[in-house]
């Protein structure tokens, strides 16, 4: 079956999906699939590319400067000619692929968009449909949607662009913290990766007022700021707000005037322009991709957590085992992509009912907005509930938020993290999400029986595979953390091969060896690994496991 990739795409996420695009490169199945690498532009078009395109560190390191500026494709006049690849179009797809790979993120590739797309050209895709993707990207309606289900109870305001600007917006931040405290957390409602997401923290209208700008994707500058910097100052505030992940971006316009800015250079020229223009002080530049709304949250105080969730063939739901992220005041977009700061732990550090009671709270959740396939719901335990009338006081409670329908997929992301605890590894990890998905596709009534032949292909594959016990390859190391990283690469690359059975032999000593199981794939250090080959595993570890037994069995 031939898988077309696809990663890049307009959002700010992009840089996220680069990643992505190779971890499924590297880890599928290739016995099974042949990879097709389709690269999504800025601009929404697709390229067939080539495996080295996904060397460079990241999209803008992969497409020629502009000016001595490093930008995406849609500061370039020619796009098309700055992607090395061929372009091809939506109704052709199926020349090149059979099913999509979605491993993009964001607006227009997490919201129902591309999957629209794709289901009016007949091409199946992987992750959720339309319904749940649509629900999914909007951080306001799930937190309603959410509460319709569970009774959760969380404080939330939201306040339109237009509403803010006529405002007298120091007693709206008034008003603010009096009704849900402080901190305050700001959400730009459509992003995913803590993209557009600020904490306010301090009574402080200032600081407020900069988290809003940033969450709408707006900022202000003062000409007589702009003139007070020389040229290499200029060219770094023109560079930095090419970072989609941290500020407006390119293209944006300038609110005073309507005016287009594409580029870097064009900033400068254009601000420049306007330095003897006595009548205009401030300008506001503006993503054209702005936030026309925003949320605001109160801050909960707790145990952190992600917990991702899957299918069985009848569409139910099970959770993983959810992961405590723990040691970071906020998981921003730095502290999870940036830095190591933040620590996690599978399962969270509470009781065994504490950790069910999330399970089961992230299944509810996922069937009933419709999300289907997998998906990655976050949240937090938190500490001692209020009394409701004389019900007995809640010891804690779990309160969701922010369902992730196409998760991040670099190779320690959180699902695969968590899709190893049941015994599946990255490669397996890949396939179940193919099949899965296949078979949701198949619900929606859309080419039924091409779909059903696919999947009935695919199960014969599976089950060959399955009857005929595959050579092992046994992968020594040991005894220092590098030796440790290069097994787990060496046996996730055997692992995609598919045509031996890969085993990691820990070589601790001349006269002690260990079998290293597949569910400790993705500790960290040898410490690690030693602490958990002489620890018996925790409960929750193996009854979720023994529950996703009947999904496993077909992919291991």
């Amino acid at each position: 079956m031939r898988i077309g990739i696809f990663f890049g795409g307009p959002s700010r996420e992009r840089d996220v999906s680069f990643a992505g695009g190779r971890t499924a490169l590297a880890n599928l199945n290739k016995a099974l699939f042949e990879p097709v690498l389709v690269f999504v532009s800025g601009w929404g078009r697709f390229y067939i590319v080539e495996p080295d395109f996904l060397q460079h560190a990241g999209i803008r390191d992969s497409l020629p400067k502009l000016d001595g500026f490093s930008v995406y494709d849609e500061s370039l006049e020619d796009g098309d000619e700055a992607i090395p690849g061929e372009r091809i179009e939506p109704e052709w797809f199926e020349e090149h692929f059979d099913m999509a790979f979605l491993a993009m993120h964001g607006p227009d590739c997490e919201d129902g968009a591309i999957q629209g797309l794709l289901e009016w050209h007949k091409m199946p895709y992987t992750g959720p449909g339309i319904l749940g993707s649509g629900l999914g990207i909007n951080k306001i309606l799930q937190n309603h949607l959410i509460a319709l289900v569970n009774g959760q109870e969380k404080k939330t305001a939201t306040i339109s662009r237009d509403a803010w600007q006529g405002a007298d917006q120091e007693a709206f931040f008034a008003s603010l913290v009096s009704h849900l405290g402080l901190p305050i957390v700001v959400k730009a409602p459509h992003q995913g990766s803590s993209i557009g997401v600020a904490i306010v923290r301090d009574n402080d209208f200032a600081l407020f007022q900069r988290a809003v700008n940033q969450c709408f994707f707006t900022t202000q500058i003062g000409l007589s700021d702009w003139e007070k910097l020389d040229e290499q100052a200029k060219r770094d505030y023109a560079q930095r707000t090419t970072t989609l992940s941290a500020t407006i971006g390119y293209p944006l316009v300038i609110e005073n005037t309507g005016e287009y800015v594409t580029g870097p250079a064009e900033l400068i020229s254009t601000l420049d322009g306007f330095a003897d223009d006595a009548k205009t002080t401030t300008l506001t530049l503006a993503s054209i991709n702005a936030e026309d709304e925003l949320l605001f949250e109160e801050f909960i105080n707790g145990q952190e957590f992600s917990c991702g969730v899957i299918q069985d063939d009848d569409g139910r739901a099970v959770a993983l085992p959810p992961t405590e992220i723990f040691n970071a005041e906020a998981f921003d977009y730095e502290t999870k992509y940036l830095t190591s700061v933040a620590k996690k732990r599978i399962p969270v550090g509470t009781s065994l009912e504490n950790n069910r009671a999330i399970q089961l709270a992230v299944e509810q959740v996922f069937t009933k907005l419709g999300i289907n396939v997998y998906s990655r719901i976050d949240g937090f335990l938190t500490p001692e509930g209020p009394a409701r009338g004389d019900e007995p006081r809640e010891a804690q409670r779990v309160l969701l938020h922010d369902p992730n329908t196409i998760p991040g997929m670099s190779p320690t992301s959180l699902i695969f993290k968590q899709m190893v605890e049941i015994g599946m590894n990255l490669s397996d990890s890949l396939t179940y999400l193919i099949r899965q998905s296949l078979r949701e596709r198949i619900r929606t009534g859309k080419d039924t029986f091409r779909l059903k032949q696919m999947l009935a292909d695919l199960d014969e594959r599976l089950a060959a595979r399955l009857a005929t016990p595959l050579p092992e390859q046994r992968i020594h190391f040991g005894p220092t953390d590098d030796d440790w990283t290069r097994a787990k690469g060496e046996y996730n690359a055997a692992a995609a091969q598919g045509d031996t059975l890969p085993r990691m032999v820990y070589l601790k000593s001349k006269m002690e060896t260990h079998e290293v199981p597949v569910h400790f794939l993705f500790k960290d250090t040898l410490a690690e690994l030693e602490e958990a080959l002489a620890t018996p595993r925790h409960p929750l570890l193996l009854e979720t496991a023994q529950r996703a037994r009947h999904i496993t069995e077909r992919y291991v």
